[in-house]
């Protein structure tokens, strides 16, 4: 059985195409990367598949049938930022997260010490780092044990000791028979995790299936790596880019970044 089948999806947001006719499918029991560079579409594959996000065109399918919320109900997802109160604790956050879920409160002992925050989880959510934060979105994630789980950039904001940690754990969850969907932009991380990998650039699905040399060789022919990480060309370009005009450093009298119109006084 798939546990998701993707049929030429494509999603817009006016002249921009965030994603072009994709189509995979992942199986049962397999840990399904999706990696790409940041504005590739990772995210916005996953949101909407989760509902959140309208496809322009296409379909897919959760279990083999047409989804429903029924269907979302079985997944554990963590998409982009994790959203909890600040002025809660940890596993206060965790207990109105089973209370949403309907399920999955007599779980919250087994997941923090899953993710190891059991010493802190009487602490405020405002006092968290943000690789704390990340693992107690994973904890909410893992209320109910969920079979599917559905991860947007897990690893983020950790430390090396954290990523090793998070890269453990999913590797205990597929040996339990739990699928895994994760994107990622590190291309280290779905070679050492994932079963099965499908390579976005700019919406482009450039390969997909199984984690070996030549799928990777084959997809990320038009990528260059840094660091351990995969980064497009062109997605550096347009980041730079947009940086410019976000920051300009138009030279002013004294040579430095030119203040408002208000102000014609530069810092020393």
């Amino acid at each position: 059985m798939s546990i998701l089948t993707i049929e030429n999806l494509s999603k817009s947001y006016g002249r921009i195409q965030a994603l072009k006719n994709v189509s995979f499918s992942v199986p049962e029991g397999s840990v399904f990367g999706i990696l790409g560079p940041n504005g590739s579409g990772k995210t916005t594959m996953l949101g909407t598949i989760m509902d959140i996000l309208k496809p322009t065109s296409g379909s897919y399918r959760l279990f083999d049938e047409l989804p429903t919320h029924l269907h979302r109900q079985r997944i554990g997802t963590l998409l982009e930022t994790p959203n909890f109160y600040h002025y809660l604790s940890g596993v206060k956050n965790l207990e109105i997260a089973a209370e949403i879920k309907q399920h999955g409160k007599e779980d919250i002992p087994r997941v923090l010490e899953m993710v190891d925050l059991t010493r802190r989880k009487d602490s405020k959510f405002s006092t968290y780092s943000l690789g704390m934060k990340q693992r107690l979105a994973i904890a909410s994630c893992l209320l109910g044990n969920p079979k599917v789980l559905v991860f947007d950039e897990p690893t983020n904001g950790l430390d090396p000791v954290g990523i090793a940690e998070i890269r453990d754990l999913m590797k205990e969850l597929y040996r339990e028979g739990k699928t895994i969907i994760m994107a990622s932009h590190l291309l280290d991380e779905v070679e050492k995790v994932c079963t099965h990998v499908g390579i976005l650039k700019m919406g482009d699905l450039l390969a997909a299936g199984k984690v070996d040399g030549e799928i990777l060789v084959t997809g990320c022919m038009d990528f260059e790596f840094i660091g351990g990480s995969l980064g497009s060309v062109m997605g550096e370009r347009i980041a730079r880019a947009g940086t410019a005009r976000r920051s300009p450093r138009w030279p002013g009298r004294c040579g430095r970044r030119r203040r408002p119109r208000w102000s014609s006084r530069c810092r020393p």
